[in-house]
């Protein structure tokens, strides 16, 4: 890119205030704003998870952006975005929404702690339904930063997809890895749910299992470089990663609390 990256474009789980303070939320909420102050533009997405307050968050519908329709399964799922400002920060945030995925009021499991049975289908929903919402946009975004897992499904779509779109022609994609999901399972017909336009069998073979951590591989593979957000990482992840050849950006605990990481990881936007 030359000069250094001009627009990134955020695709989170989590956002503070929207979701309770943590490691990844404060991130989601604070790297943007912070990227936003360098001279960056931003747009910044999360899923509109049915624990969100909508009207104490004062979220809104934007109707020229809904209106799509996500065929997953063969099965026709309306495609609803969302809008709210976070007004100290002077930025906006965009939420995918659909009722039969996003309205339950827990985020990831239910009321009994057991993961939704539906979490991938989930993550395949809101990976489509970011890039979809981005063309609708018209914004074309140099860095592509994914945070969390279920983002971890955007980078395979935009490299076998979307590359060919002019919007995301020249996107990078960074992914930020966290201790979060590692031995949680999926359904045992993922891959079929997330093959769509021309992925192939061989595009998803780094999945050797349905969890986690092969979530995270087959993300890992289709991004462009790698932030460790968590100091302790999945040691098979770890090394999946060493051996990638990708740029990765090691966890720094002393930047990550006085708030130096976002520097650093302005710098490493502008290394692509």
């Amino acid at each position: 890119m030359g000069d250094g990256a001009k627009k990134i474009l955020y695709v989170n789980s989590e956002i503070f205030p929207y979701l309770p303070e943590s490691g990844i939320s404060k991130i989601g909420r604070f790297l943007p704003q912070g990227i936003q102050e360098r001279k960056k533009e931003i747009r910044s997405f999360m899923p509109r998870y049915g624990c969100i307050n909508e009207r104490k968050n004062q979220l809104h519908e934007v109707i020229r952006l809904s209106g799509m329709n996500i065929i997953i399964n063969d099965v026709d799922r309306p495609l609803v975005i969302k809008v709210a400002s976070i007004s100290a920060a002077r930025m906006q945030v965009y939420f995918i929404d659909n009722e039969d995925y996003f309205h339950r009021k827990q985020v990831y499991f239910d009321e009994t702690g057991k993961f939704f049975e539906d979490n991938g289908e989930r993550a395949v929903f809101f990976a489509r339904g970011v890039l979809e919402t981005v063309k609708k946009l018209r914004w074309a975004p140099d860095i592509v930063h994914c945070q969390g897992w279920i983002s971890h499904i955007l980078p395979l779509y935009l490299k076998k997809v979307y590359s060919d779109d002019p919007i995301f022609a020249d996107s990078k994609v960074i992914l930020s890895l966290y201790d979060e999901i590692a031995t949680e399972t999926f359904s045992d017909d993922l891959k079929e749910k997330i093959r769509f336009g021309d992925i192939s069998e061989a595009d998803l073979d780094v999945m050797e299992n349905l969890d986690g951590i092969g979530l995270a591989k087959l993300a890992v593979r289709y991004s462009d470089g790698i932030i460790m957000g968590s100091e302790h990482m999945d040691e098979k992840l770890a090394e999946y990663c060493e051996k990638s050849g990708l740029p990765v950006l090691p966890y720094d605990d002393a930047a990550i609390q006085d708030g130096s990481y976002i520097d650093i990881y302005n710098n490493f936007y502008d290394r692509f």
